[in-house]
């Protein structure tokens, strides 16, 4: 009874199947912080907002805000708050899903990338829905605000989603074999962006020797190159955007290689440590 018949399943229905799996899958990453799934996207709209307000603080008492763009300065914080939280929050995500060795793993069909692709997309969904509700709440109860090219601003949120992503693959892939290394990576590279994404300041006030220590961070040119979008007065010549999906597509190929790695070898190397 346990055993389930041996089929061929259509392109279109095995399409189906997976696309269910991970449906279901994200909504379980998304209820995992919390048992109520509205109260887990409350929590987090909660605290991007409070991370709003607590730059923009910080801003006004350091008599920061000359230094920013001409036009909405609240927006100006948004628009990097909301790519550094969407790229933090999809590696966090990311690395801490299940992996080969996980129980969750031995009930077929389940795999390690309907896992991961759930984690990403969870994470994303909470992020733009937290997004658009934070910025209908300012248009309408504070002041109207405009955006240049919304379109290729969210594009931008995507490239930094996508980074993210690509990067907690590559960390999955090698947690299994060095786990005290990725935990102390991911806390340390979570905590240097709050610096290094750039989401204080834009790519073109930087002298050339301050622009070498940023410019390597595909978040970095993602969070500039967002703010070219939604300003009409501002215009990055420092960022590209396409380093950024360059980038990410290489580490999501490394990631992937060595996530089919570790789930060849995660009985072998498991055992052998126990």
């Amino acid at each position: 009874m346990f055993q389930t018949s041996n089929f061929r399943q259509s392109g279109l229905g095995a399409a189906l199947t997976i696309a269910e799996l991970i449906y279901h899958s994200v909504v379980r990453s998304i209820r995992k912080s919390h048992g109520n799934a509205v109260l887990s996207i409350l929590v987090n709209m909660l605290q991007t907002a409070l991370f709003v307000l607590a730059f923009y603080v910080m801003f006004t008492l350091l008599g920061l805000r000359g230094a920013a763009l001409r036009g909405d300065f609240l927006l100006y914080i948004m628009s990097g708050i909301f790519l550094y939280m969407t790229h933090t929050k999809t590696l966090g995500a990311v690395v801490g899903s299940e992996g080969p060795a996980s129980p969750m793993m031995q009930h077929a069909p389940l795999n390690t990338i309907i896992v991961i692709a759930a984690a990403a997309l969870g994470t994303l969904y909470i992020q733009v829905l937290s997004l658009v509700v934070i910025l209908f709440g300012y248009h309408t109860l504070f002041t109207p605000i405009t955006i240049d090219q919304p379109v290729a601003a969210f594009g931008m949120l995507l490239i930094a989603w996508y980074t993210g992503l690509s990067l907690g693959v590559l960390l999955l892939s090698i947690k299994p074999w060095f786990p005290t290394f990725v935990s102390i990576f991911t806390t340390v590279y979570q905590r240097a962006n709050m610096i290094a994404s750039g989401k204080m300041f834009v790519a073109n006030t930087l002298p050339s020797f301050m622009l070498a220590m940023f410019d390597w961070n595909p978040l970095f040119h993602a969070i500039d190159q967002a703010r070219g979008f939604v300003f009409i007065n501002y215009t990055p010549r420092y960022s590209s955007y396409e380093y950024a999906i360059i980038v990410g597509t290489v580490l999501l190929t490394i990631g992937l290689m060595g996530e089919f790695y570790t789930r060849r070898h995660a009985s072998v190397s498991w055992s052998a440590r126990r």
